[in-house]
C-alpha cells in the first residue's frame, strides 16, 4: 500500500474498503469490529484514526455545547437539538441519527452573522497527542496505513467544510452573489486548518484525507472551484507535506473535469473513481492516461454491482476491470467507490481474493 502512495508499483493489487460501516458489521458480519473484519478478508487494512487534541481552558469555555433529545421521528430515528452558547450567541442545529448514518437536518451555521459568532468562538487546538495514532501503527505494523482527516469544521477542505456547515446550495449561491465574503469565509477556515496543521509534524499516519463532494464537479464547475477550492486547498496540501504525510484529494461524485486541478493542488492521490453507474463520471483508464503518472488513484469499484446487488463472479470481474484500466501506471489501491451498508460476504471474499491474484 505504501508502494501505491508513492505512485509506484507494487507486487500485487492492494485492496481496501472505503470504511467498515456500523450497520455493515452488524447486520453482515455478527457484530465485527474493523480489524477483525479485514482480517476475515485478508484484506489490506486501512484504519482511521485522528490525534488527540488539546484545549486552553478559556476556548472551551466559550464553546459551551447542549444537547437536548427529541426523540423519535415518524421513522425511528432518533433526534437531538445541539445548542452552542458563546459569548456571542447562540448557535444551533437539529441532528438526526438512524440505524445507517447521522445526518444535520438543520445547518449550524445559516447566515453571514452566525458564520462571524462561529469564527469568533470556535475552539482550535494548542496542542495535538499521537498517542492514539501510534497505538494503532504499532498494533498495524505492515499490514495497511493509517488515513486521518485534518483539523477542519465539517470534513477535508475550506469549502467542503463551509459547505457541511452552512448548506451546499447557499455557499454556491453566496460566492456567485458575493465571491468576496466567501473568499473571507474560506480564509478564516483555512487559517484554522493551517494554525493546527503545524502542530502535525512528525505524525505517524500515512495519509491525511481532503476534499469532499461538494467539490465534485457533478456539483461545482472546475471554475468555481478554480477560485474557491484550489487556493486553499494548495496551502492545506503544502503545509501536510511539511509534516511528512501524503494527501489524498476525496472527490465522490464527478472527477474527470478536475483531473488537471487536483494535480495543480499539491495532492499526491485522488480518490474515490466513482463510475458512471454509481452517479459519477469516471473512467478510470482515461484517468490513469491523463493523470497516472502524477496521482495514485484509490476507489473506482462500484459496490452496488460487485457487493449489494452482487455475486461472487461478478466481484471478480469488476475487479479484474479496475486492475486493467490502472496497471500501466500502478499507483493504485483497489478499494469501493463509497461505503456500502449491504452484500453478501461472499462478494467481500471474491473482491479480496481477485485483488491479490492481479500482479504486476
Amino acid at each position: 500500500m505504501l508502494t501505491a502512495l508513492g505512485n509506484g508499483r507494487p507486487d500485487r493489487l492492494p485492496c481496501q474498503v472505503h470504511g467498515w460501516m456500523d450497520y455493515y458489521l452488524n447486520h453482515y458480519l455478527g457484530g465485527m469490529d474493523w480489524w477483525e473484519a479485514y482480517e476475515r478478508f485478508d484484506m489490506d487494512f486501512a484504519i482511521y484514526v485522528n490525534p488527540e487534541y488539546h484545549y486552553s481552558e478559556k476556548d472551551l469555555a466559550d464553546w459551551q455545547v447542549k444537547r437536548i433529545d427529541l426523540g423519535k421521528d415518524n421513522l425511528g430515528n432518533r433526534c437531538q437539538r445541539v445548542e452552542i452558547t458563546t459569548p456571542k450567541g447562540v448557535l444551533a442545529k437539529e441532528e438526526v441519527r438512524s440505524e445507517i448514518t447521522t445526518y444535520d437536518r438543520e445547518h449550524l451555521i445559516k447566515s453571514v452573522d452566525d458564520f462571524e459568532i462561529w469564527n469568533a468562538c470556535y475552539p482550535v487546538p494548542v496542542g495535538v497527542d499521537f498517542g492514539p495514532i501510534r497505538k494503532v501503527r504499532d498494533r498495524l505494523g505492515d499490514r495497511g496505513i493509517v488515513r486521518s482527516h485534518p483539523f477542519s469544521p465539517g470534513q477535508g477542505s475550506p469549502w467542503q467544510s463551509f459547505c457541511f456547515q452552512f448548506g451546499t446550495e447557499n455557499a454556491i449561491l453566496l460566492g456567485m452573489d458575493e465571491p468576496e465574503t466567501l473568499h473571507e469565509i474560506l480564509e478564516a477556515i483555512v487559517q484554522k486548518t493551517l494554525q493546527v496543521t503545524d502542530l502535525w509534524k512528525g505524525t505517524p499516519a500515512d495519509m491525511v484525507e481532503v476534499g469532499g463532494g461538494a467539490g465534485s464537479s457533478t456539483v461545482i464547475s472546475p471554475g468555481f472551484y478554480r477560485e474557491f477550492g484550489l487556493p486553499y486547498d494548495q496551502r492545506q496540501n503544502a503545509m501536510f507535506h511539511e509534516a511528512g504525510i501524503k494527501v489524498v484529494n476525496h472527490f465522490c461524485g464527478g472527477l474527470m473535469p478536475m483531473l488537471d486541478l487536483v494535480v495543480e493542488s499539491g495532492a499526491d492521490g485522488l480518490e474515490t473513481m466513482t463510475p458512471p453507474a454509481m452517479g459519477g463520471d469516471c473512467d478510470l483508464r482515461e484517468a490513469s492516461r491523463r493523470v497516472g503518472d502524477k496521482l495514485f488513484f484509490i476507489g473506482g469499484f462500484d459496490q452496488n454491482a460487485g457487493f449489494e446487488k452482487g455475486t461472487p463472479e461478478k466481484a471478480r470481474e469488476l475487479v479484474l476491470e479496475c486492475f486493467e484500466a490502472t496497471r500501466d501506471h500502478a499507483g493504485y489501491i483497489l478499494c469501493p467507490s463509497d461505503h456500502f451498508f449491504h452484500g453478501d460476504p461472499a462478494n467481500l471474499q471474491a473482491f479480496a481474493d481477485a485483488a491479490r491474484e492481479c500482479c504486476y
